[in-house]
Order: C-alpha cells, then sequence, then structure tokens
C-alpha cells in the first residue's frame, strides 16, 4: 500500500511540474503570474462550491484552527532549513578556502556545468527535467519494491 502512496505522491508531482512548465515555459509567464492564476481559481472554486453548498443546504463546518500547524511542526520545519543551509555554507567554505583540493576542484567543476548547461536552455526547462528524473527514479523505486514483495 505505500508503494501506491508514493506512486501517486510522483505523479502528483509530475502533473504540477508539468503545468508549471506549460505556464512559465510555453507561455512566457512569470511565477507570480502563476500564482495569481492558481489563487483566483482556488478562490472561484471555493465560491461555486459554498454557493452550491448554501443551495444544496449542507452547513460546512469550518474551523481556523485546524489549518495551523503545532508548535512543534514548526520548529522541526525552521531547523531542517537551517540544518540544511549551515551545511551548504560549511561546504562552500571548505571548497572556497581551498584546502580540500578535491572538493574545491568538484565545486567549480560542478558550477561551470550548471552555468554552461544554464546557456543552453532555461531555467525552467532545467527544473522540468530533474523533476521528471526525480518521478522516474520513484516510478523505478517502487517498482522494484512491488517485485520483492510478490512472491
Amino acid at each position: 500500500m505505500e508503494g501506491r502512496s508514493e506512486l501517486g505522491k510522483a505523479l502528483r508531482l509530475l502533473i504540477c511540474g508539468t503545468l508549471v512548465y506549460y505556464h512559465c515555459a510555453y507561455r512566457n509567464s512569470t511565477i507570480l503570474s502563476l500564482f495569481s492564476d492558481v489563487l483566483i481559481v482556488l478562490l472561484c472554486s471555493l465560491a461555486i462550491l459554498g454557493l452550491l453548498f448554501r443551495q444544496i443546504n449542507i452547513s460546512v463546518p469550518v474551523d481556523p484552527l485546524e489549518w495551523q500547524i503545532s508548535q512543534d511542526a514548526a520548529n522541526s520545519i525552521v531547523a531542517w532549513v537551517a540544518n540544511t543551509v549551515g551545511a551548504a555554507e560549511s561546504v562552500l567554505r571548505v571548497a572556497a578556502t581551498g584546502h580540500d583540493k578535491r572538493l574545491f576542484f568538484g565545486v567549480v567543476v560542478c558550477l561551470y556545468m550548471m552555468s554552461a548547461v544554464g546557456r543552453l536552455v532555461s531555467g525552467v526547462t532545467v527544473a522540468y527535467a530533474e523533476l521528471c528524473l526525480f518521478c522516474l527514479y520513484v516510478l523505478a523505486e517502487n517498482s522494484l519494491s512491488i517485485r520483492t514483495c510478490v512472491p
């Protein structure tokens, strides 16, 4: 059952990425216009559902407290972001000092490759390609785990 959950997440991520890619690459729109379009669609959908529920006499209790996250969840999210940024900063600091030659040349080569790819294609195309590769990885991982579970 867990494999289906991961598969569904990967497919939803691929669909959302495809929509973002279409909006930003083909329509030449900014990410801000995408967010505003999504907000308008959500608000219109909620308004239509509200009118429909009012017409059918369905009461929908909305408790704003259910939308909040706990203090522990907020602390863990902030701690994760701080640890990730700190780890990236320490790696780049060590690479910038030049004490670890292998790490330094690895970072230089990676940055050079990223700049070469950035000159060839747009950033949205690279992000969409990475999203597709990630989804393929999740699908392959789940198919392998499903095969090992089936006798």
